[in-house]
Formats: C-alpha cells, structure tokens, sequence
C-alpha cells in the first residue's frame, strides 16, 4: 500500500507530518507506505513469528527500512553506495532502532554473494529495476530472496507515462515522444533514469517468477507535476493532494500516467 497513514505508523517516509515540505513527500510515498505497512502486518499476524525479516534492496538511507524497523521488524539494506550506509547507520540509530537494521554493500546482480538466498519474509525492491542492466535478472533475484513457503515482495519502478506526461507539460515535446516511443521509455542521454516501466511490464516480470499480483498501484500521479507553490496557496491544499494521490491510486487509468508504479506480489 483506508485513506489516511496509520495512526499506528512509526514514521512517514520522506518526512512528517505537520510541516509543508514534508507533507509533499508524504503525498509521494503515502500510497506505498500504506499498502506495505498493511500487507506486512497481515504477514506478522498470520506467520510463525510477528517479527520479519525485511530484505531492502537498493534502500539507500532507509526511506522504508528505518520506518520497518520501528514496527519490530529486522531489516537487512543492500546498496552499493558506502556513504547511503552510512546514512542509514545515522538514521536508524537516531530512531532508536540501529539493532535492529544492518547494511551491507553490494548490488542487485551481486545479491548472494551479501544475503543469504531464501531468507526473507518480504523483499523490498524500491528503485533497483530501472537502473541494473537485466530487470528480468534483478527481479529473479528479488524474488529468490524470499523464503521458499511464503514471502512478500514490494516492487517499486519509474512508470513511462509519467516521464511522458511530465516533459510533454514542460514543452519538450521531442523528449516526451522519445520516452514514449522508446523501449526503455527513456528520453535519451540527458535522462537521468535509464530505463521505465508499464504496469503490465511489471507484471510480466513478476509472474514470470511464479508470485501472485496482490495490487497494483500508482505513485506520485499528481504530486510530482503540480507546483509547490500552487499546491501550497490555501490552507489544506497539501492534504488534500495527499487525498487525491491516494484517491486515484487504484485506477489503471491514472496508474498509466504515475510517475512511480508500485506492485505488491506475495507466494504462499
């Protein structure tokens, strides 16, 4: 992943509540934390033990790991960036949950050679697919990390008609037919993300490895192309941006246009 953060939430990822910036980001990464949160508690309850073992591929700082943790869970972060472990050590002692979290260098080609292989009780892979050079190889190690009885896998990917959307509304026209028209609906070399994604490519790539879609979600549909200031005017705007995010985020029709696509596949 009602229409509001859980009041059980330990964090927002990307920020609290309360302040103008912060409820920006959590209008980005509401949705995901929401349907996460709740497919993990559901795990919790009905598994062995209500304490996972959350595998964050490519988790940087901890934008989920550190909220995870909070929830009791032991979190394992895998990112080739050095100095991201090293924010994520900061963040997750400043919690109160560095016992909790353990980073480790290394990629998502790389996996086993940091994790151990069908270990996990939910996978995270937020941010990975758009930028190895096999997707369909990153995801088949995704989902290989998972316990071999049941698992959770949070899949989290740059979707094509965002890009399209978002130049096309900034006058690059040529940029926004090229991402369009382009298999790795990429705009070309000034693009900063190598490659993107269709709800139905996700798809693909997920039951490719046998695991079960449990939703499909659109990310950042709305907040990524309205301006700060505009959505800043009047008291209430933000939140009521939060709501339309959330809102709009089952629809295939906008999950067509979401900046971010998020899935949700289980095994088990």
């Amino acid at each position: 992943m009602s229409q509001d953060q859980s009041s059980e939430s330990p964090a927002v990822p990307e920020g609290g509540h309360g302040q103008k910036g912060s409820t920006r980001a959590q209008a980005r990464t509401a949705v995901v934390w929401q349907v996460l949160k709740e497919a993990l508690d559901r795990q919790a309850k009905a598994g062995p033990s209500p304490v996972l073992d959350v595998l964050d591929t490519g988790g940087g700082t901890g934008n989920f790991a550190v909220p995870i943790a909070a929830l009791g869970h032991r979190v394992t972060v895998v990112d080739p960036s050095p100095n991201a472990l090293f924010g994520l050590q900061r963040r997750a002692a400043e919690a109160g949950v560095a016992e909790r979290v353990r980073g480790v260098q290394g990629d998502a080609h790389g996996l086993f050679e940091v994790v151990e292989r069908g270990g996990y009780d939910a996978v995270l892979c937020h941010g990975v697919l758009e930028y190895v050079d096999d997707p369909a190889e990153g995801m088949r190690n995704a989902v290989a990390a998972l316990r071999p009885a049941a698992g959770t896998l949070s899949v989290l990917a740059a979707g094509v008609g965002g890009a399209v959307l978002s130049r096309a509304l900034a006058g690059h026209f040529t940029a926004a037919r090229r991402a369009l028209t382009s298999p790795e609906g990429s705009w070309g070399g000034s693009d900063p993300v190598p490659r993107r994604f269709t709800p139905g490519q996700l798809r693909d790539l997920v039951r490719a490895e046998g695991l079960e879609i449990a939703a499909v979600h659109g990310v950042r549909i709305f907040s990524d192309l309205v301006p700060g200031g505009l959505a800043e005017q009047e008291a209430g705007a933000l939140e009521a941006l939060l709501e339309l995010e959330l809102a709009a985020a089952e629809s295939p029709a906008f999950q067509a246009v979401a900046s971010r696509l998020h899935l949700l596949a289980v095994r088990g």
